[in-house]
């Protein structure tokens, strides 16, 4: 009779040296060691109970124990061989996995330091990350973009070690809290209403302002329209950049590289047990349009112009003055390394997570987690039946926690033979460990062909896609600070987004409606306080409680779980998904769930798995429990508040408005708030005639 009795990931992609150390080093007390190809087997020929006669036809009771490689990521397990237990083989097993730990720690490689001015980047990192290095060389720009890469994983770093004593970079320079800075001259009046930093969701929202009379600046850091990431959407959600009239419909559809037909999501199960499985869960309008990002944001930017926008790409910022009337604005400009200064009513900040001003905002908790992400689009090369570019992947595992990680991959078909894909994972920001996008890519590029099938050498590549993609343990919506006196953060760099979709882009999207509302009722109003602004965020209370779900999926730096866990959690709750209606996970995906379909989808879910809540728990903790249970309240409390007044308080506000806002626009603008909190912040969204 054959039994699985042990099954551990050894964080270590060398799995020929955890094999040999298993068949040389490793020291027993019980049982003969004969080595196998690999891996040992441990006979015991005494090791059944003296007094029970053993046919001289039984065989001998054996543990076999053997490694494999999958995710550049190695694992064990132990079958006993064998109709009942062996003495002491739980002793045997317990120092098994005690020697394993001590022999192949965790280990976090940290990017080297390097010098590029006698060197080029990929000589610099080829020692390193070899299969990076090799990739990035075939991309047409590889080595500008393998700068970035480095760039943004040293910026990330930063943040995450220093978030106590941030860098500097908002000053009140009327002397208020903040260190009083250098720009604190005033102007007669500030040259634009509204300067926007950070040009890829940043001119999306600045194109909308500028068509609506606003004199907006946006500032970019990259030549401007450069991605390093695709975006996807469904038609229901871009529909509200049409209604602000951003877009016509017939731009819309031009701007469409593939629209799919069905999206997969299946995790990794082979090692759950049969109630652990799960079917595919089809989500047909869940990112099934994938965009020309570039077309997109070229576009915005055209509007922007037309609109009497202006564009200063390949500027970075350097630090903001708060004036009582006016925000002073320091930049560089990196073609000729030369400084400038410029002023407006109202700073913007849509740098993302690399945005210097949300980590001094929120200090150590500017982000609770953070999804690495690399990718790539592929032109072609794929052989012909690998993938049907009428259906996507929205997400999908195919191995067991890897190296401390639960890697997921992501797959977007594009226009023609293009295939969009990313592989990331949730994980906690840990000073000691703060998740790196290098590592990620020489993971990409190792195991994609255990992913989908292929010859890398034959793939064209067209750019890289990364990132890192941030998200905030909300426990009510004044949790997080994404505004200061005169500025306010969006997109990533306010941190507010879906646990599941995970994108600044889909977030801003969904909510563009309400954050255009909010911020040119402010304008208009001189509403441009911390107090004011701190309103303006894309705040919903029904997805507050879902961040306990992607603490779920991210495991605790330095802490080994049984490597099937996630994907046990994942496919409980994608089952349950799989087993309802395709309205259900349509709407909880897209954040429009209620709190009567969350609490019936939570129920469902103990009553297959008893363990989840243990489960999350043990890798949560006591304290984020805690603060969950705040989240779940704050969420119970505003779905009673909406259900009270969402039938009447929306027209009442409307109809108050004349008289309101006129005499009181502060009122008014909490009033307005107010109306989207308990619409749009419960994932309902109402569109308002203000609009």
């Amino acid at each position: 009779m054959t039994r699985e009795i042990l099954y551990v990931e050894i964080p270590n992609p060398d799995t020929n040296a955890v094999c040999t150390w298993l068949q040389k080093d490793w020291q027993h007390e019980q049982g003969t060691k004969i080595i196998t190809p690999n891996g040992i087997r441990l006979q015991f020929e005494t090791a059944l109970n003296r007094h029970t006669p053993i046919s001289s036809a039984a065989p001998i009771p054996e543990l076999s124990i053997f490694v494999w490689s999958v995710q550049r990521t190695t694992y064990l397990k132990a079958f006993r061989w064998a109709d009942r237990t062996i003495p002491g083989e739980r002793q045997i097993l317990q120092k098994l996995t005690t020697d394993l730990r001590r022999q192949f720690p965790y280990h976090y490689p940290e990017p080297p330091v390097i010098d590029l001015s006698n060197q080029s980047i990929f000589d610099a990192l080829a020692p390193y990350y070899p299969q990076t290095v090799h990739f990035f060389q075939k991309m047409p720009k590889g080595e500008y973009d393998l700068n970035r890469v480095y760039w943004w994983e040293k910026r990330w770093r930063e943040g995450v070690r220093n978030p106590q004593q941030p860098k500097q970079v908002v000053c009140d320079a009327t002397g208020g809290e903040r260190e009083r800075g250098r720009g604190g001259e005033q102007k007669d009046s500030p040259t634009y209403d509204l300067i926007y930093i950070g040009g890829a969701l940043g001119v999306i929202h600045a194109a909308v302002m500028a068509q609506r009379g606003y004199r907006v600046l946006l500032v970019e850091r990259l030549p401007f329209g450069r991605m390093n990431r695709e975006w996807n959407i469904s038609r229901e959600e871009f529909q509200s950049l049409i209604n602000l009239g951003l877009f016509t419909p017939t731009e819309f559809e031009s701007i469409i590289a593939r629209e799919y037909i069905d999206g997969f999501n299946k995790f990794f199960d082979s090692n759950n047990p049969p109630h652990l499985k799960a079917a595919i869960l089809h989500t047909p309008t869940v990112l099934n349009v994938a965009l020309d990002s570039e077309k997109l944001l070229q576009m915005c930017g055209e509007k922007l112009r037309k609109a009497g926008g202006e564009i200063w790409d390949e500027t970075e910022f350097i630090r903001a003055d708060i004036a009582a009337e006016q925000v002073v604005v320091s930049l560089q400009h990196l073609p000729t390394q030369s400084n400038q200064q410029v002023s407006g009513r109202l700073l913007v900040d849509a740098m993302g997570t690399a945005s210097p001003i949300a980590w001094q905002l929120n200090g150590s908790r500017a982000f609770d987690s953070v999804c690495p992400t690399v990718g790539a689009a592929i032109a072609s090369g794929f052989e012909p039946g690998v993938w049907d570019s009428d259906y996507g992947d929205v997400l999908n595992s195919h191995g067991d926690i890897s190296r401390g990680r639960q890697l997921i991959w992501e797959l977007f078909p594009g226009e023609g033979d293009e295939l969009t894909i990313y592989l990331f994972h949730y994980h906690q920001v840990n000073p000691e460990n703060p998740g790196s996008l290098l590592e990620m890519y020489e993971d990409f590029f190792t195991i994609l062909p255990e992913y989908r099938r292929c010859d890398m050498e034959k793939l064209v590549w067209k750019k890289p896609t990364f990132g890192y993609i941030p998200g905030h343990f909300t426990v009510g919506s004044s949790d997080r600070t994404v505004a200061f006196d005169r500025l306010i953060a969006i997109g990533d760099a306010a941190s507010l987004q879906s646990p599941l979709i995970f994108t600044g882009f889909g977030s801003l999207v969904r909510n563009l409606e309400r954050l255009t509302d909010l911020l040119d009722t402010a304008l208009r109003h001189n509403l441009l306080t911390a107090n004011d602004l701190n309103q303006i965020r894309a705040y919903q209370s029904n997805i507050s409680v879902t961040w306990l779900f992607s603490k779920g999926m991210m495991v605790p730096t330095g802490y080994h779980l049984p490597p099937q866990r996630i994907n046990a959690m994942l496919n409980t709750f994608f089952g349950l998904l799989a087993d309802e209606s395709p309205e259900v996970a349509d709407n909880f995906i897209k954040d429009r769930f209620n709190w009567l379909t969350f609490n019936r989808l939570a129920l469902k879910a103990a009553r297959r798995n008893p363990n989840l809540l243990l489960w999350i728990l043990e890798m949560a903790g006591v304290k984020d429990m805690l603060r969950w249970l705040g989240s779940y309240w704050s969420f119970t409390l505003y779905a009673l508040v909406s259900w009270l007044l969402k039938g009447w308080f929306p027209n009442w506000v409307e109809g108050v408005k004349p008289w309101v806002e006129k005499r009181y626009p502060a009122l008014w603008l909490r009033l307005l708030a107010q109306r989207y909190a308990i619409t749009a912040g419960m994932g309902h969204p109402k569109r308002c005639s203000s609009v």
